[in-house]
């Protein structure tokens, strides 16, 4: 079966009563892509990320009148609609094609992250099955890939762990199998929590190696120190949150922070150098990490 998509581009304060119209005349499905390739990295709490031009695509069956569905909406917003066009879309195997899309993936000499469909390469490696899914976090972007490698240059044995915002657990998860004795993961996103523990379980990590806890964006959590936190999470959090961070590792303990732009490391560097003998900013393409060791203050 064949699909029809039509393309509109519109400025983002006309993508919801448009989206609403589209759906009232049948389509079965309503994306928005950036019109301008200008990236949205940190909305504000409870903003909805909208960029200011969007392609507004719909979905429509192939039999739909596409044509005549166009030439009415041009006619409900006037001078709205800036560009448009229509593109028959070929149905095929979704699932096969999206799962070519991601591949087994290596972060240092021994560390491996599997899709749960591929064998492992390397089967005395350290392998951690893990699909992409609803949280965050399946090795594939580059503060993901910075936070693994950090862990795995790590002697992790014994030690304990914070994953502050550990979205799909693959942090956490890593740590475990790297040797950590024990790890907290945290997350403010229910669905982070539920993900994280079905991963762990997927990979034979228990409840007492891995411990999960759901935090309030408006309260700090009274957390124990720890030998090792680790937050993948963005610059604004990080800088807001840094006092209450940084008191969760123990002295002499480490922290590796990520989720930042390379713009914004060195300020963040800087910020926790207050508490931490901060190393060099590691970057990875506009991603950077960052990491030191708790001063004895």
């Amino acid at each position: 079966m064949s699909w029809l998509q039509l393309f509109l581009e519109v400025d983002k304060e006309h993508a919801d009563p448009i989206s609403d119209w589209l759906s009232e005349q049948g389509a079965q499905a309503i994306t928005l892509e950036d019109a301008q390739d200008k990236p949205i990295f940190e909305p504000a709490p409870g903003e909805t990320p909208l960029w200011d031009t969007l392609i507004l695509i719909a979905l429509f069956n192939k039999d739909d009148d596409i044509k005549h569905i166009f030439n009415q909406a041009d006619k409900q917003f006037p001078g709205i609609i800036k560009k448009h066009k229509i593109k028959v879309l070929e149905d095929q195997n979704w699932e096969r094609a999206w799962m070519k899309d991601f591949q087994a993936m290596q972060f240092g000499h021994k560390l491996w992250i599997c899709p749960s469909w591929q064998t492992p390469p390397d089967p005395d490696a350290i392998n951690i099955m893990l699909d992409p899914g609803l949280a965050f976090g399946s090795g594939t972007h580059e503060t993901t890939a910075l936070c693994l490698r950090w862990l795995e240059s790590l002697s992790l044995s014994n030690k304990t762990l914070i994953d502050y915002g550990c979205g799909s657990g693959i942090l956490a998860i890593a740590a475990v199998k790297l040797g950590a004795k024990h790890v907290l993961g945290t997350d403010t996103d229910p669905q982070a929590v539920i993900a994280s523990r079905e991963n762990a379980s997927r990979n034979s990590v228990s409840e007492q190696q891995f411990e999960l806890l759901k935090v309030s964006t408006n309260t700090q959590a009274n957390i124990a120190t720890r030998d090792i936190l680790i937050a993948n999470i963005l610059a604004e959090p990080l800088r807001i949150l840094a006092p209450y961070l940084a008191s969760l590792v123990r002295p002499d303990g480490q922290i590796g922070l990520s989720g930042l732009l390379t713009t914004q490391a060195e300020e963040i560097r800087q910020l926790y150098s207050q508490w931490f003998t901060m190393s060099p900013v590691i970057s990875d393409g506009d991603w950077s990490f960052v990491s030191g060791i708790k001063k004895n203050l």
